[in-house]
C-alpha cells in the first residue's frame, strides 16, 4: 500500500506543476524559474507526508471502497509546503545541497550574467520559495470534499505554516545567541513548532478532518504527530553529526558549521566539566569548521553521553506514540501502514545506535 500511494503521490505532483505551468503562466517570465520550481520540487524524496495524508484520510474516510482521486492532488499541499520551507532554509542555512543536488539559491545564480551571482541567487530563490507556497494552497483547493470540513482543515493548515515559520524564526535566533541562553526546552520548542507540526502533525491532522474524523481522534493525532515528530529531528541532529554526506545529501559539516542549538549539544554543554567543556566549545564555536573538528564532537557527544541521551529521548517519544495510537479509531489497515512508515524513517537510529553499543528497537512502531 505505501508503495502505490507514493507513486500515485509523485504522480500527481508531477502533474500538477505541469498544470501549474500553463495555469499561472510561467511562460510569461524566463523558463529558468519553471524550471528551477520543477526540478527541485519533483527530486527524488520519502514523500512521508503526503504518504500520511492519505493514509489518515482514508482511514477515517466513509467513502468506501473508494475515496475520489483527488486526495491525491490535494496531499500535495504538504508536499509543496515543505519544498517551499526548504527553500528559505537552505538560503538562512547558505547551504549548496538538497538532495543530493543544488540549491535553489545556487540553482538561481545563472539566471542572469552579473558580479554578484550569490546575491541572486539569493534574491531569486525567495521569490520561488513564496510561489511554492502559493502553488501549495492551489494545491489544497482541489479536493473534493464537504465545504465545513474543508474550511475546518484548511484552517489547521494555514495555522501550521505561521508555527512553522515561528519555529524557523527561533532557530535563526537560537543560531546567534550563547549556548548558555539556549535551554533545552527551548530546543524542544523549535522541534515541536518546525519540524513536528508540518512534517507529522498537519498531515495526519488535516487527513483525518477532511474525512470527517471525531475530535477525540484529532487530538490524539496532532499528540502522535508532535512525538513522532520530535523523535524525527532528535535524529535528524544526529544523522548530521554522525552519518555520511551520501546518505543525508548535503555537507556533512553544514550543521556543525552552524553550531546548532540541538539535544546533543545542550547536553553535551550542561554536562562536561569545565576542561572537557572549554576543548568542546573551542571546536563547537569555531567560525570556520573542519572535519577534525567534526570528528573531535563526535567524540564528545559520545563520552559525554550526549548520543546515549539523546537515543534514550527517541525511544521515550516512540513509546509515548504507540500508546497513542492504540487509542485511535482509525481502520486497522491504514494504521498499519502508519506505523510501517514511521519505522522505515527511523532505520537511521537503529543504524547509529548499535554502531555505538546503544539499545534500540528494530521495529519501534508496534
Amino acid at each position: 500500500m505505501l508503495k502505490n500511494i507514493r507513486k500515485q503521490v509523485d504522480k500527481s505532483l508531477a502533474e500538477f506543476i505541469t498544470k501549474a505551468k500553463h495555469h499561472h503562466r510561467f511562460n510569461l517570465v524566463a523558463p529558468i524559474l519553471y524550471d528551477s520550481i520543477r526540478d527541485f520540487v519533483l527530486r527524488e524524496g520519502k514523500r512521508i507526508r503526503p504518504v500520511l495524508f492519505v493514509l489518515s484520510y482514508k482511514g477515517y474516510s466513509r467513502k468506501k471502497p473508494r475515496v475520489s482521486p483527488s486526495i491525491y492532488y490535494v496531499s500535495t499541499c504538504v508536499e509543496l509546503l515543505h519544498n517551499f520551507m526548504l527553500i528559505h532554509d537552505d538560503i538562512i542555512d547558505r547551504s549548496d545541497l538538497r538532495r543530493g543536488k543544488p540549491t535553489m539559491h545556487k540553482m538561481l545564480t545563472k539566471a542572469a550574467a552579473t558580479r554578484e551571482p550569490d546575491k541572486l541567487g539569493h534574491d531569486l530563490s525567495i521569490v520561488a520559495g513564496d510561489i511554492v507556497y502559493a502553488l501549495a494552497f492551489d494545491a489544497f483547493l482541489s479536493i473534493q470534499e464537504d465545504r465545513k470540513r474543508k474550511e475546518d482543515a484548511l484552517k489547521y493548515f494555514i495555522q501550521t505554516a505561521v508555527l512553522t515559520a515561528m519555529g524557523e524564526f527561533i532557530d535563526t535566533l537560537h543560531g546567534v545567541q550563547r549556548l548558555n541562553k539556549v535551554t533545552e526546552r527551548d530546543v524542544f520548542l523549535n522541534y515541536a513548532l518546525k519540524t513536528a507540526r508540518y512534517t507529522f502533525d498537519c498531515p495526519l491532522v488535516v487527513g483525518a478532518k477532511l474525512a470527517g474524523a471525531n475530535r477525540q481522534d484529532i487530538r490524539l493525532l496532532s499528540q502522535l504527530g508532535l512525538a513522532v515528530g520530535e523523535a524525527f529531528q532528535i535524529q535528524d541532529d544526529i544523522i548530521g553529526v554522525f552519518d555520511t554526506q551520501k546518505n543525508i545529501g548535503k555537507s556533512i559539516l553544514s550543521d556543525i558549521a552552524e553550531s546548532k542549538k540541538t539535544i546533543l549539544v545542550c547536553h553535551a554543554d550542561k554536562t562536561l566539566t569545565s576542561h572537557a567543556r572549554k576543548r568542546f566549545l573551542k571546536h563547537f564555536m569555531r567560525p570556520k569548521k573542519t572535519y577534525r573538528d567534526l570528528v573531535a564532537l563526535r567524540r564528545v557527544f559520545v563520552d559525554a553521553g550526549s548520543l546515549s541521551y539523546s537515543v534514550k529521548q527517541i525511544r521515550s517519544r516512540i513509546e509515548r506514540s504507540n500508546t497513542i495510537m492504540r487509542k485511535l479509531k482509525m481502520r486497522d489497515k491504514h494504521l498499519k501502514e502508519i506505523k510501517k512508515a514511521f519505522n522505515m524513517l527511523f532505520g537511521s537510529s537503529l543504524r547509529i545506535a548499535r554502531q555505538h553499543g546503544i539499545t534500540f528497537p528494530e521495529q519501534p512502531f508496534l
